[in-house]
């Protein structure tokens, strides 16, 4: 239940932070990272099969804020919390929050590979809107991308493919979130540190579904495994979240963000050992569609950089 791109290709490098320079350690961890979110998922559906969606996620968001309490506070101190924009930081812990939301709700209705693959789409509408918003070229290979990307989502959830219609559509509205959780993300990285931005996601989590767990205790006791999945999330969150920080500290994003699209392989193979989910045909097909056009956009991205930082002859 991450947004892409759940601190994804969204995250930077905080302000003053050194240039990468070991783009392979980037790579293994952006990897690392893209697995354990898939396992985030996964542990998500098996969990909101029998929980309250915000029940799932307030513990997700409450074991993740009280882990960066305890092990970043005695390095981090009162930098945990300091912030310059901080509005829009809590903002932006406000769309994640609603993204974590509604894509629990839709993995209720539809299998993870699907649902995961939707998502993704959010790097492609934010070219679409940043193009307005914050001035950037979307130009011929942004469009083309933009078009195939729709037209995996059609075949993946076309008239017939079984596929929950409701769930489909919470997972647009998770589209629709996370893509402004991601603007906010680029607006904000030109002055915010990475982990102040991280914590207070987890802390607008923690306060907006724990304000919910005396209407969300409800349902049968949990096992023991079920006890120590409920603390899977918030690990599996708050490594994921780490594994992607560091990553961006040793690679720059234009590599690494086509390679946040293993996280669709590993989806559909969890979902394939933990439900017996295997994907239809047309829906592999869209999810290789919708995969290849956020490599495009994030290759588009590269080339335009290099372009611009390019001496003029």
């Amino acid at each position: 239940m991450n947004a892409p791109t759940q601190e994804s290709p969204a995250v930077r490098a905080s302000p003053g932070s050194p240039v990468p320079t070991h783009p392979l350690r980037g790579v293994l961890l952006i990897m690392l990272g893209v697995f354990v979110f898939a396992c985030l998922d996964n542990t998500t559906k098996y969990l909101v099969t029998r929980y309250e969606v915000p029940l799932v996620v307030a513990i997700r968001y409450i074991v993740n804020c009280l882990l960066m309490v305890v092990l970043l506070t005695p390095s981090h101190g009162r930098k945990l919390v300091q912030t310059q924009r901080t509005g829009l930081v809590l903002l932006r812990g406000v769309c994640l929050a609603a993204a974590s939301l509604v894509l629990g709700l839709a993995l209720q209705r539809m299998p993870v590979a699907e649902m995961t693959s939707i998502v993704f789409l959010s790097p492609i509408l934010v070219m679409l809107v940043a193009g307005r918003l914050l001035g950037e070229q979307v130009g011929a290979v942004g469009w083309v991308a933009a078009f195939f990307g729709f037209v995996g989502i059609l075949l993946i959830a076309h008239p017939g493919g079984g596929l929950d219609p409701v769930g489909t559509g919470l997972a647009l509205c998770g589209v629709a979130v996370t893509a402004a959780y991601q603007l906010l993300s680029r607006i904000l990285a030109t002055t915010e540190h990475t982990v102040p931005m991280l914590f207070y996601t987890a802390l607008v989590g923690s306060l907006v579904f724990g304000s919910l767990l005396p209407w969300t205790l409800g349902g049968p006791a949990p096992t023991s495994l079920e006890l120590l999945l409920f603390l899977c999330t918030g690990v599996f969150g708050g490594l994921g979240h780490y594994l992607f920080t560091a990553a961006h500290r040793h690679a720059p994003a234009s590599l690494l963000a086509p390679m946040m699209y293993a996280q669709l392989v590993w989806a559909g193979l969890l979902g394939w050992v933990v439900f017996g989910h295997v994907p239809g045909t047309s829906a592999i097909l869209g999810m290789c569609i919708i995969a290849a056009s956020g490599i495009l956009v994030a290759l588009k991205s590269r080339f335009t950089r290099q372009a611009m930082t390019e001496p003029a002859e």
